[in-house]
């Protein structure tokens, strides 16, 4: 009777372990790779539902639901999009979605991106569904955005724009005095010139105060970004600005007129926004490249030219001129 007692508990331990492999540890029927998106809220018995249906666990998705319950953990699934490696076991699986890192897909829109840039980069991401417009310029938030496979673009773009409309809420209400914006548009318009004429970000808002200055006095900009927006929607021009399109008069150019241009040439960044609201409290009129990737700023029309010339003389060396 002992030994019999002993060949079944044998025999029990050999299922026991069968059951084990073949319900909870083995891989699914698939070899995979598997990409698995699991929506906010779902339950273990849905994603093991996807699971069975794109074989990355054995057995069901009830037998695999009840083995988790006995060998898993009680922690929830995360929300996300995961990738399950080829071989995965049914406890790795589980242990991934519970614990493991979800795909990060992300599309980055870099500061001073023209709108027609931001269109061709989400329409260019095979991973997103559906089509969209170009959106207004000025709209969009430069900054990277997180989406998930099969996401549509309309639903990015608009995270976008909706992170320009609260960037701007919240910024507008600290608008300094001396800031010469006066709507929430202009800063938009006055933010994109300053985006596009300094890549250095310690100089935002000393261009920010020059072009405030040419601003409260009546002053052309002489902006060469405005001149090229017309002609590029804020593409790369690729060859020098033409002596007409300097004296073209279309609303942007603001070598024709002062003032502000039309409408914003780029979307700014959340920095050049805020530069636009408290500029530096300076003098300077005027600024020029010196040659290190920043500029060199000038009271005086006579200090800028003589700055002018050390530019020139720079871009000699280098067998630019």
């Amino acid at each position: 009777m002992k030994r019999l007692l002993l060949i079944l508990a044998a025999l029990g331990l050999v299922l026991a372990g069968f059951l084990y492999w073949s319900l909870w540890a083995a891989p699914g029927p698939k070899e995979g790779p598997h990409s698995l998106i699991v929506e906010e809220g779902s339950s273990l018995g849905s994603v093991a539902r996807q699971l069975e249906e794109i074989g990355a666990i054995p057995g069901s998705a009830t037998t695999y639901r009840a083995m988790a319950r006995v060998f898993g953990s009680g922690d929830p699934v995360q929300a996300g999009e995961f990738e399950i490696p080829a071989g995965a076991g049914g406890a790795e699986v589980l242990d991934l979605l519970q614990h493991g890192q979800p795909v990060q897909r992300l599309v980055t829109i870099p500061e001073g991106t023209p709108s027609i840039l931001v269109y061709e980069r989400l329409m260019a991401q095979e991973l997103l569904t559906g089509s969209i417009q170009v959106p207004a310029e000025g709209s969009v938030l430069p900054n990277s955005y997180s989406f998930k496979r099969g996401e549509s673009r309309a639903a990015v773009l608009k995270r976008m724009q909706d992170a320009m409309t609260k960037t701007l809420a919240e910024l507008w209400p600290k608008r300094q005095p001396h800031s010469v914006v006066n709507s929430k548009e202009e800063a938009i318009i006055l933010a994109s010139v300053v985006e596009k004429e300094t890549g250095k970000a310690s100089e935002r808002p000393m261009v920010a105060g020059v072009y405030s200055n040419r601003v409260r006095i009546g002053m052309k900009l002489d902006a060469d970004p405005t001149v090229i927006y017309p002609i590029t929607k804020g593409k790369p021009l690729g060859r020098r600005i033409r002596k007409s399109e300097l004296q073209a008069d279309n609303g942007y150019n603001t070598y024709a007129r002062p003032g502000l241009p039309a409408g914003p040439i780029a979307n700014p960044g959340r920095e050049s926004i805020a530069a636009v609201l408290n500029p530096a409290k300076t003098q300077a009129l005027y600024f020029v490249a010196d040659g290190t990737g920043g500029h060199v700023f000038a009271n005086t029309l006579a200090e800028h030219n003589a700055n002018v010339q050390k530019w020139y003389a720079i871009r000699r060396a280098r067998g630019e001129m």
